[in-house]
């Protein structure tokens, strides 16, 4: 697995051991620190958009030095409010990297003019993005982190592209590989509780979409269908699968798992998981065969989902944060 370093190995806080309290102390008790940005509105291939938020104080040094800039991908439903995305990109800001978050279709405050969304396998527009960043800063180290969803498809996109990749190094957390067990994990016991708060937010943002568009034309479900939605699998088989081209959720999972793509890829990735993530179960961890060589699996027995909180729980500390800086110092 490579150089090992001596905080390698997490260590919970005292009162935090449990999967739950990890997953839920950090994202609804870590004390965000947002760093002053610099929003740039990304225009897409088919005329929608993102918008990025640039750390400004790190951007505004990009001139005359090679800073390495790390692009940012969220979580499902995540944004520039999350926790864990303005603590990386402080930490980013402090190792001397340029952190730069793209927001998903939508998920930046703006609604997004298309009908369509963002999906655990969509690639272009993260492809387009780094693409252009490569092209406008030929001289900078290109690297990216992606968080969840957003590693999933961070680790789909490293292996479609494989040796003609334009990241020098990438990071995935808690990312879900294999989309049908998950969807299944997430409608069992306390798991469904994260379901419940995140399916909220997806049908909330999907009706707004009936305002500008004719939704049940396109889906063939109206209003009061979408409110009765209680699942992942339900959503994304009336909404995210049609939506984007897919026949169902079970093909829109198949298709979108990133497991299946991890043989392939050509760039330096470290893959952060832990065993008690209750967003997913251990079957999705994949065997060492399933692996390339240019990635370091860093499997924890403990640390919940996106949470890996260390140190007091009066006085925590984020061994993600620490983790991921260092795998990226020395790949840069």
């Amino acid at each position: 697995m490579g150089k090992k370093h001596q905080h390698l190995t997490f260590k919970p806080a005292f009162g935090l051991s449990h999967r739950h309290s990890q997953t839920i102390f950090s994202t609804l008790f870590r004390k965000p620190i947002a760093p002053v940005i610099r929003v740039e509105r990304f225009t897409l291939a088919d005329g929608d958009f993102v918008e990025c938020y640039w750390h400004q104080q790190s951007f505004l040094s990009l001139e005359n030095t090679h800073k390495p800039i790390v692009t940012l991908f969220h979580g499902l439903e995540g944004s520039f409010a999350s926790p864990y995305i303005q603590g990386i990109m402080n930490a980013l800001h402090e190792a001397g990297f340029c952190p730069v978050l793209m927001h998903f279709r939508g998920c930046s405050g703006l609604m997004n003019i298309l009908p369509r969304s963002y999906h655990s396998g969509d690639t272009a527009d993260a492809r387009q993005w780094l693409n252009t960043l490569h092209a406008r800063y030929p001289e900078h180290p290109l690297l990216a982190i992606g968080y969840s969803l957003g590693g999933n498809m961070l680790l789909k996109l490293l292996g479609e592209d494989g040796h003609s990749s334009s990241l020098n190094a990438a990071v995935a957390v808690s990312a879900p590989l294999k989309l049908d067990l998950c969807a299944k994990q997430m409608n069992q016991g306390f798991s469904q509780l994260y379901q419940y708060r995140l399916l909220k937010n997806l049908k909330r943002h999907l009706l707004k979409k009936y305002q500008q568009h004719d939704m049940k034309a396109l889906i063939g479900i109206d209003e009061q269908q979408v409110k009765q939605l209680t699942s992942f699998w339900a959503f994304d088989d009336v909404y995210t699968g049609p939506i984007h081209g897919f026949s169902s959720a079970q093909d829109y999972y198949q298709q979108s798992s990133s497991q299946q793509y991890l043989s392939a890829i050509s760039t330096e990735t470290l893959l952060i998981h832990a065993l008690d993530d209750p967003f997913m179960t251990p079957k999705v961890i994949p065997d060492k065969s399933q692996l390339s060589r240019q990635i370091t699996f860093d499997l924890q027995a403990t640390g919940g989902h996106l949470g890996f909180v260390s140190g007091h729980i009066f006085k925590p500390s984020y061994w993600l944060d620490e983790r991921i800086v260092d795998f990226l110092t020395n790949r840069s």
